[in-house]
């Protein structure tokens, strides 16, 4: 049993069989807040305490999932490929609004912290929540902040932004297409961008592109700013 255990396809194996799990789970009840990815997550730490088994025994095969975090985000230019016509037009206001919500994003970061009197290393940790968690995890450890806090703050805010996305765009009547995915994109990265493919292909076009933008910004401008603070 062991040996199974401390093989790379125990962790394969639970990840996929919690995340198809959440995938049934969130087809046949078809609430928002049923997202497949926070269902795999709560079913493989259940799974974990209730058994005993440890996080490192997961993580032998789980790290592989882990490495193709990257390749595929990089699938995701294919929308964007398709609307190129888009971003060609509203290139000015899309760049403006990726700006924008990247610097916001750090702002309210920095102020909450400092109000809830966090620490400085935690502060460093969850500046990068925006961002994939390839890019946020370089950044988060080249600032001084803890990548796996960083990764947590990450997954919590793309699941976040994937089961509210819809329902913070009627709320503030954000109504363009290009705007709609700008937002997404640039707020919950690439787990938002599943959602906004959802909402149509302008959507995650949009919001696929403001994943790779608001990331190469966020770790430009991040050091930035905490020199000034500083």
């Amino acid at each position: 049993m062991n040996a199974i255990i401390n093989s790379p396809l125990f962790g394969i194996f639970l990840t996929l069989v919690a995340f198809e799990t959440g995938v049934f789970i969130s087809k046949k009840f078809k609430y928002s807040f049923l997202n497949p990815l926070l269902i795999g997550n709560i079913l493989i730490v259940g799974f974990l305490l209730i058994t005993g088994i440890s996080l490192e025994s997961y993580n032998v095969g789980g790290d592989y999932i882990s490495v193709m975090l990257s390749p595929a985000t990089v699938v995701l230019a294919v929308p964007l490929y398709r609307q190129i016509s888009k971003l060609r037009q509203f290139w000015k206001p899309i760049l403006a609004g990726i700006f924008a919500g990247s610097l916001t994003s750090i702002a309210c970061v920095i102020l909450f912290s400092k109000l809830l009197g966090l620490s400085n290393t935690l502060m460093l940790s969850l500046l990068p929540k925006s961002v994939t968690i390839p890019m946020g995890s370089v950044i988060s450890s080249q600032i001084g902040g803890i990548p796996s806090v960083t990764i947590i703050a990450i997954t919590v805010t793309g699941i976040t932004g994937a089961v509210a996305a819809p329902a913070v765009c009627r709320f503030c009547h954000i109504k363009h297409k290009v705007a709609q995915g700008i937002a997404i994109g640039t707020a919950s990265h690439a787990l938002g961008t599943t959602r906004a493919m959802e909402m149509g292909e302008v959507q995650g076009a949009m919001s696929s592109l403001s994943i790779g933008v608001a990331g190469l910004f966020t770790a430009i401008v991040t050091p930035i700013i905490l020199s000034l603070i500083a």
